[in-house]
């Protein structure tokens, strides 16, 4: 589960980020499912006038105009904003794009900018690269004694390994990173940017810009006992939220629904979208995972993939996550794929994200 922080969300759009060769190889055989369940580079623009000057005449050379780079932008009138924000962001309600023509005195090429959020959607770059896709390897994770404190060592763990993977991938594409703050709230209750979150079976972990919190309360061990792959999956979906975050996914998801209305048809139909990719790097992470040596089996990649059918709208009676059925389908091929253009929610047809 993830919320929009106060404020308007989107800073101005940039250009895309330079595509770095990525560190994946072909796609490697993935762990077998149950049998019980089928299934640029930054261009700098700039033109301007050179004067020549000589000893008994002046010749002025006009320049070309100045080009401009747009961005993939979104329209954001009538956009809400919330009551408070901690990002510095444009207050214009109306659809923006940039254009810059710089005057160049030096023949010295200007460097490529760093690593920088996308504001953009289905075509982001982060889902372009039909071979882009999660490392292979194995993590080690502690036993899973259901206890608070055997709770906070398994997912400190888990985190590691995510980091580490998601790390990798996204550096590579030239796309920022930077780990997530995990924290652990004990009471029935607790505070986030994202405002006062009741601890319940909607709450087995929540994800609110940079942080993300496991409650053990709301991880239901009483029901799910020893079955680490089940806490996995449900960890590495809010992890799947803070890539979101990291890339401009989320700001570009929550512009359009703050452009249409939360409760409105396409509203909830783009927070169904996010949910379900979220779903889909979930598969992802457990099936580039599981068998690579470490603690990840194929017992515990199982259970996780069992697990999925249980989960959704039918489950909780909400129309904001996808459909039982969707929900598992997503993280299934996730898991199956482990390429992230096979996650594009974004261009997935109505049909496939009810």
């Amino acid at each position: 589960m993830s919320q929009p922080p106060p404020g308007q969300w989107p800073p101005p759009w940039g250009p895309y980020p330079p595509q770095q060769p990525p560190p994946w190889g072909p796609r490697p055989p993935q762990p077998p499912a149950p049998k019980k369940k089928p299934v640029g580079a930054i261009v700098a623009i700039s033109l301007g006038a050179a004067v020549l000057l000589t000893v008994s005449l002046v010749v002025a050379l006009t320049s070309g105009p100045s080009g401009s780079s747009n961005a993939a932008s979104y329209d954001t009138t009538d956009t809400p904003s919330p009551t408070s924000s901690t990002r510095t962001t444009p207050s214009t309600s109306t659809r923006t794009s940039s254009s810059r023509a710089t005057t160049s005195t030096s023949s010295t090429p200007s460097s490529p900018a760093g690593p920088r959020q996308v504001f953009t959607l289905a075509d982001h770059p982060l889902l372009t690269n039909p071979n882009a896709g999660l490392s292979n390897a194995g993590c080690n994770l502690p036993g899973w004694p259901s206890s608070p404190a055997a709770s906070e060592a398994f997912f400190t763990a888990a985190a590691q390994c995510l980091n580490d993977r998601w790390g990798q991938l996204l550096t590579s594409m030239n796309l920022p990173f930077s780990p997530p703050k995990l924290e652990f709230p004990a009471g029935p209750s607790f505070t986030t940017d994202c405002g006062t979150i009741d601890v319940g079976l909607a709450t087995a972990s929540y994800y609110c810009k940079d942080h993300l919190y496991i409650p053990y309360r709301g991880l239901q061990t009483d029901q799910y006992g020893n079955k680490p792959g089940i806490y996995l999956a449900l960890f590495a979906h809010e992890y799947g939220h803070h890539v979101q975050d990291l890339v401009g996914l989320m700001d570009a998801v929550w512009q359009a629904i703050y452009r249409d209305g939360q409760q409105s048809t396409d509203g909830l139909e783009m927070s169904r979208r996010k949910e379900l990719q979220a779903q889909c790097f979930s598969g992802m992470f457990l099936g580039a995972t599981a068998n690579r040596g470490g603690t990840v089996t194929q017992d515990v990649f199982d259970a996780a993939w069992n697990d999925q059918e249980t989960r959704g709208d039918n489950t909780s009676g909400s129309h904001d996550h996808g459909t039982n059925a969707h929900y598992a389908a997503w993280w299934r091929k996730g898991a199956q794929s482990d390429r992230l253009a096979q996650c594009n929610t974004f261009a997935a047809p109505d049909a496939d994200v009810s």
